[in-house]
């Protein structure tokens, strides 16, 4: 028998979300990954339909539209995504940005956004890494200058995730050029019709084929001065860093889930796949890859749930969930290495769940700041 991944901290009425989440995935997601994968991106109308039935926004009160969960619900569908290597919609940064405007936008700004966002009627990108700026977000060059009661908004990004589909970007700026992390700021700019602003090509990439990733541009792209979040100049790097956790953690949940998605399908192809007259799975090199796998994956699993519980209670600081990240990803892509090994050419082939999941891993270590970055503050609270 497989071995059971158990997690501290589900429960009946978390079971029957789960079930929901599971149905969408295979009725709507599953059919038209291909399709996806090919065109660059899910689009709209699959981005409404989880908003119908409550799965977005899922830990955003209902007073703004949200389904009033916590984090457990919005790790569910985060997990059964990651487990399918389904990657196109990117509900992760959708949820993020949802949890800037929470934390630390007006009641104005939360009540105009937010329902909008849980009925999937816009999707949600966050604007930070430019041509030639990456981890250093205090070096950005994008500028707002104000204007009156307006801001003008110039410059260029570049690696948005859910770029090409957003709806409403938080576009990350220097409100004042001559400071670093006290000069930069946050805006909310809603994209549809919008004089200046230019979403560019969807990015080629290895991995994420389904995932809009695309490139933006802001030429002159006026606003208006309320849609600065918060209405406060100058906050945008701490309201970057607050909220570091919550981003850090899920890419901890989905590396966890990747891992045991990477398990179950190579424990089956090891089973069904014959060599020298028996299969794979009876010799002694794959047993042993697959103990050591599953120890592996076993510990994430542990691991990650307390973090989840730890971000529950308001305990998981910005170095623990920094570790999280960086060791998860870590492991995440030696775990479906050695899963993929057992699949020999097989494994190579993108028709194969397990290389679309090596493909897939590879930014886990990139993104939400890179696992250097990573180790540079873990060690600094040492």
């Amino acid at each position: 028998m497989t071995i059971q991944f158990h997690r501290s901290w589900m429960n009946e009425e978390l079971s029957m979300w789960r079930e929901t989440a599971v149905r969408f995935i295979e009725e709507e997601v599953v059919p038209d990954d291909e399709a996806s994968r090919k065109r660059g991106h899910v689009g709209h109308a699959l981005w409404r339909k989880a908003g119908e039935i409550g799965l977005l926004c899922s830990d955003i009160p209902e007073e703004y539209g949200g389904a009033g969960g916590d984090f457990r619900h919005e790790a569910v569908f985060f997990e059964e995504m990651a487990r399918r290597s389904l990657t196109g919609m990117n509900t992760s940064v959708h949820s993020i940005v949802a949890h800037y405007l929470l934390n630390h936008g007006t009641e104005a700004q939360k009540q105009r956004y937010l329902p909008r966002m849980a009925r999937g009627e816009i999707v949600g990108a966050i604007a930070m890494t430019e041509p030639g700026t990456g981890s250093d977000l205090q070096g950005v060059r994008t500028r707002a200058e104000r204007r009156g009661d307006r801001y003008v908004i110039n410059g260029a990004k570049t690696f948005i995730s859910n770029g090409y589909l957003a709806g409403l970007v938080l576009v990350v700026a220097k409100t004042d050029p001559t400071q670093r992390a006290k000069g930069m700021s946050i805006f909310i700019v809603e994209t549809e019709g919008l004089p200046g602003y230019k979403p560019g090509r969807i990015l080629d990439k290895i991995g994420l084929k389904a995932q809009d990733t695309s490139e933006m541009f802001f030429d002159d792209v006026e606003v208006e001065a309320d849609c600065l979040l918060g209405r406060k100049e100058g906050r945008g790097f701490f309201q970057l860093m607050g909220d570091l956790p919550y981003e850090r953690t899920i890419i901890g949940v989905t590396a966890a889930a990747a891992m045991e998605g990477a398990y179950e399908a190579t424990v089956q192809y090891t089973r069904d796949r014959e060599a020298f007259g028996q299969p794979i799975a009876q010799f002694q090199n794959t047993r042993f890859k697959l103990a050591e796998v599953a120890a592996n994956v076993m510990a994430a699993r542990a691991y990650v749930d307390r973090c989840i519980e730890d971000l529950l209670t308001g305990r998981l600081d910005a170095t623990g969930a920094s570790m999280v990240k960086m060791w998860a990803s870590d492991l995440q892509n030696k775990v479906i290495d050695e899963c993929l090994q057992l699949f020999g050419g097989y494994g190579y082939m993108n028709e194969y769940l397990i290389g679309r999941m090596y493909v897939d891993a590879r930014i886990q270590r990139i993104y939400g700041g890179t696992n250097e970055i990573m180790k540079e503050l873990i060690s600094r609270a040492l």
